[in-house]
């Protein structure tokens, strides 16, 4: 753990977190813009086929992740969600394995970069179908009330392009008629992989679609990840309670390509995306907390140093795995045995 300054530290709205929750909320953006990059260069390099892109979702995401309760809650995040999955606690060796598509992945090498599922974490593979995760956590939050758990809701996450889908739409009134424990994140980035917010919607605040479902609806800064823990604890608790579902966007912005098959510059400016950069969470979020006092520039340096090395363990590691044998091919499809030639 990063040592905190000596200096005197400025008063801001901590929304009852610690230093150390802090310092935590940083590496995990930290770790996840390394992530992320590295998945860009393995692709360049050919080692691994795809990989896809959250940098400018750091903030949003560590944020949430850090209202989320390990053990109890339970996240059905999308494609673009390492960081929430990373803060809620997949470790960077879990990251890699999916890259790679090893057979120690979860998913025994067989699922889709970046649809990470662990049971222990509470955290849901996700279908590739955009929007189809809100109906799957719409479900398990139903179950959950069914059960009469007490005590827990589903975090369930989404970029501005899925509310455009039925499926999402029908999520949010299902979960406000059973009045579900669940809290809608809306991750919006102003692009549906190359359709602008402009050309998706008429009314551009998403969180302004929650009256019509009978919910709250809130608005937060999506690069701030104190605010954005703030709004997302408080929904959480509400869920927990018995309150119901609430919805919350966080405006952010994607600043590389959709995936590594795309080219954002056919739909975008360079410009445009330079012009955004003012807003970078990561390296915002450090000045801030090295300002009020709560980590030091040479704490700062060395936390850098540590999350480079622990992705270049875990990239090491993970790419000495062995992939899946061809006779695993039929393991796990159905419950039970079961024979494809007969």
């Amino acid at each position: 753990m990063a040592a905190k300054t000596k200096t005197a530290k400025a008063a801001f709205e901590r929304h009852g977190l610690t230093d150390e929750q802090l310092i935590a909320i940083w590496r995990t953006m930290l770790v996840h813009r390394r992530l992320e990059a590295r998945g860009f260069e393995l692709n360049r390099q050919g080692k691994i086929p795809f990989a896809s892109a959250g940098e400018g979702h750091e903030a949003v995401q560590a944020g949430a992740a850090m209202a989320f309760e390990r053990g109890k809650d339970i996240l059905v995040p999308y494609y673009r969600d390492l960081g929430l999955d990373l803060g809620i606690g997949l470790t960077p060796y879990e990251v890699l394995l999916s890259l790679f598509g090893r057979a120690a992945d979860h998913s025994g090498g067989r699922q889709f970069p970046h649809h990470y599922a662990s049971k222990q974490l509470g955290l849901y593979t996700i279908s590739s179908i955009i929007a189809a995760q809100t109906s799957h956590a719409v479900g398990a939050a139903y179950a959950v009330k069914l059960r009469k758990e007490q005590g827990r809701a589903v975090l369930t996450t989404f970029g501005d392009g899925a509310t455009s889908e039925g499926e999402w739409h029908e999520a949010l009134n299902f979960a406000s008629v059973h009045k579900l424990p669940i809290v809608f994140l809306c991750e919006n980035n102003e692009w549906a992989i190359s359709t602008p917010l402009s050309g998706q919607m008429g009314q551009p605040n998403v969180y302004k679609r929650a009256e019509g479902y009978g919910m709250p609806g809130v608005l937060v800064d999506g690069f701030d990840p104190i605010a954005v823990y703030g709004a997302v604890k408080q929904a959480m608790d509400r869920a927990r309670r018995g309150g119901g579902p609430t919805l919350v966007e966080g405006k952010c912005y994607r600043f590389l390509s959709h995936t590594t098959d795309d080219d954002d510059r056919t739909y975008r400016s360079r410009d445009e995306v330079n012009a955004r950069r003012k807003d970078d969470p990561v390296p915002n979020f450090e000045r801030f907390l090295i300002e009020h006092g709560v980590l030091t520039a040479e704490a700062a340096e060395q936390m850098k140093s540590s999350v480079l090395a622990e992705a270049n363990e875990a990239t090491d590691r993970a790419e000495a795995m062995p992939y899946p044998q061809p006779s695993d091919l039929y393991s796990q499809v159905y419950a039970g045995p079961w024979e494809p030639w007969q």
